[in-house]
């Protein structure tokens, strides 16, 4: 497990879905709320989008996923369920350090 912090999670910025909306909200509140810095990335731009999916395996993969690193984590599902569980920094790869 990761000593620091890498966590990246991929969004849509622009999406009109308002189901990934609110997962992508409740992903940013819960990371917010723990304290745990993350970097959104914008997958709007096909390059960044491709680039997700290629790392997941998956060409259909749509956003929230979330990254530690190169490492892939999950997607919202598995993030909801690991935070239902109180196993977020399992889920992120990372100590307990919080």
């Amino acid at each position: 497990m990761s000593d620091n912090s890498d966590i990246k999670v991929y969004y849509s910025s622009a999406s009109g879905n308002l189901k990934m909306n609110t997962q992508q909200q409740f992903i940013f509140s819960v990371l917010d709320g723990q304290k745990i810095p993350y970097k959104r990335v914008d997958v709007d731009s096909r390059e960044v989008r491709e680039s997700m999916r290629c790392q997941i395996g998956n060409d259909k993969a749509l956003p929230p996923q979330i990254f530690n690193g190169e490492q892939y984590c999950g997607d919202y599902q598995k993030f909801f369920d690991k935070v239902e569980c109180s196993r977020l920094m399992e889920f992120l790869k990372l100590k307990d350090q919080h």
